[in-house]
């Protein structure tokens, strides 16, 4: 029993520090760059430019191409192949009896798995199996893969492969004098995001390869985006990318419908396959546009089913407590045994707290209301400020106040004079400002937090709005 926890510890471990190409040694498949690349093992076939030794999932078949091994039909995305563990299998069976290397190298580069994975030494009964082991991260995927593809698209800086020439290339507007703008634009839009965002986003012109987070590119590509981008990229590309961030934003919230996953899935394959025509338009010389984030992305709406939503087991956890760890390490001299034996002890720490509750000393105590705050119940808190007295309602506001609440303005006086509070504690933890004591501050400190979505049309929500709204 020890033993198979440190097993799973050290497991656990490998995964943290795996990142990237690191990932296919955990995994035991071929790098995102194999002709079988995809990290769930759905079998599809990639393709390489004729002067290339990588291949990209390309969907679409080139004109006039004929590399050996890779000319097959266009690819329906509604279609793909699905994971197999008979295949899986079958397969890995045959690389490991490779009679020689060259047969080795062969069957890798047709099975895309290079050797049996760490996974195969846990129990079966504790893991999904291979390859439905093998999940996708989201944060990755969302974040930083796909918004490097496309800035890298709309600036013009991805490679151009010969004879291809970037003064065709239509969807490149994000240059010179306009990229510079469009850096300036994304700063400007500070005053207008919640105060509860807790990393503002930068010049993106000015800080692109200087560190730009991962929230940042999240914020930028499927928050920011589609307001700065309208009108400065064509219409047929930006309809495009508008589909996108639809399917993004649906398989990034922790609540997953059965409709969103299929709204999701026809707006991620129609850009998909839209993407191919707009952008690589059967062109030889553009297939290495497809970078495997491409397909990955089709994938995300089955994953949801199969494990649910991705955001719950994406990398934003696992970096967190990559970080925690690095905090903890003691012995510089040897920071990655020191790194190893800290999160064994964690593991093995949390395993005893799930096994004895009565361990876990650290009993959270609820945090008391502040000073002069009003608690309305179902997780709302209002806070001060407060106006000392109702103050009276000028009529057209007492009017539209009526109509808001469906009542009659001769049913009682008490409805015209109304006091108002500064801020409101939403049941989520964010807090809200109203535009009494926000609109005291000067433009550049700031922040936007008035905007409440409401869900409810009881009365008692109804009374809630008036102390925010007014």
């Amino acid at each position: 029993m020890a033993l198979q926890q440190e097993i799973q510890a050290k497991l656990f471990l490998a995964i943290l520090a795996a990142d990237g190409p690191g990932m296919m040694h955990i995994t035991g498949l071929v790098g995102y760059h194999g002709k079988h690349g995809c990290r769930l093992y759905c079998g599809l076939s990639g393709r390489r430019e004729p002067s290339g030794k990588h291949y990209f999932p390309a969907l679409l078949k080139p004109v006039h191409y004929n590399i050996d091994g890779c000319a097959h039909g266009d690819v329906d995305v509604r279609h793909l192949p699905k994971p197999s563990q008979k295949c899986y299998n079958n397969n890995l069976r045959s690389l490991i009896t490779s009679p020689n290397e060259t047969q080795y190298r062969s069957r890798r580069l047709e099975t895309g798995i290079s050797k049996p994975s760490l996974f195969l030494g846990l129990k079966s009964s504790c893991t999904l199996g291979l390859p439905y082991s093998c999940g996708s991260d989201i944060m990755h995927l969302g974040a930083l893969n796909l918004s490097d593809l496309m800035i890298s698209l709309w600036r013009g800086t991805i490679d151009c492969t010969k004879p291809d020439d970037k003064s065709t290339w239509s969807w490149a507007v994000l240059r010179n004098d306009v990229w510079q703008m469009h850096g300036k634009a994304v700063v400007d839009t500070l005053h207008y995001l919640p105060s509860s965002f807790e990393r503002l986003p930068r010049n993106i012109a000015e800080k692109l390869t200087s560190g730009y987070k991962a929230w940042e590119f999240l914020l930028y590509l499927y928050g920011l985006g589609p307001g700065l981008l309208y009108g400065v990229l064509p219409d047929r590309y930006y309809k495009n990318y508008c589909k996108l961030v639809f399917g993004m934003r649906l398989m990034n919230q922790h609540h997953i419908t059965r409709s969103n996953i299929r709204e999701a899935e026809r707006a991620l394959a129609s850009f998909a396959q839209e993407f191919e025509l707009l952008y690589c338009q059967r062109m030889e010389t553009r297939i290495h546009f497809v970078r495997p984030c491409m397909h990955s992305l089709v994938h995300l709406p089955r994953e949801v089913v199969r494990l649910g939503p991705p955001i719950c087991s994406s990398q934003w956890t696992l970096e967190r407590t990559i970080g925690n760890l690095g905090e903890e390490i003691k012995q510089h001299s040897n920071p990655f045994a020191n790194l190893s034996q800290r999160g064994i002890r964690r593991a093995r720490t949390n395993a005893l707290k799930a096994m004895v509750p009565d361990l876990d000393l650290e009993k959270t105590v609820e945090e008391g209301l502040p000073h002069g705050s009003k608690d309305l119940g179902n997780g709302f808190v209002l806070l001060r400020a407060r106006d000392p007295y109702d103050q009276p309602l000028r009529e057209c506001k007492a009017e539209a106040l009526c109509r808001f609440l469906s009542i009659n303005a001769g049913d009682s006086d008490s409805v015209f004079r109304v006091r108002r509070w500064a801020k409101l504690r939403i049941p989520t933890g964010q807090t809200c400002y109203s535009a009494w004591k926000e609109k005291e501050k000067p433009l550049e400190k700031r922040r936007t937090a008035r905007n409440v979505k409401v869900r409810s049309h009881r009365y008692e929500m109804s009374i809630l709005m008036i102390y925010l709204w007014y």
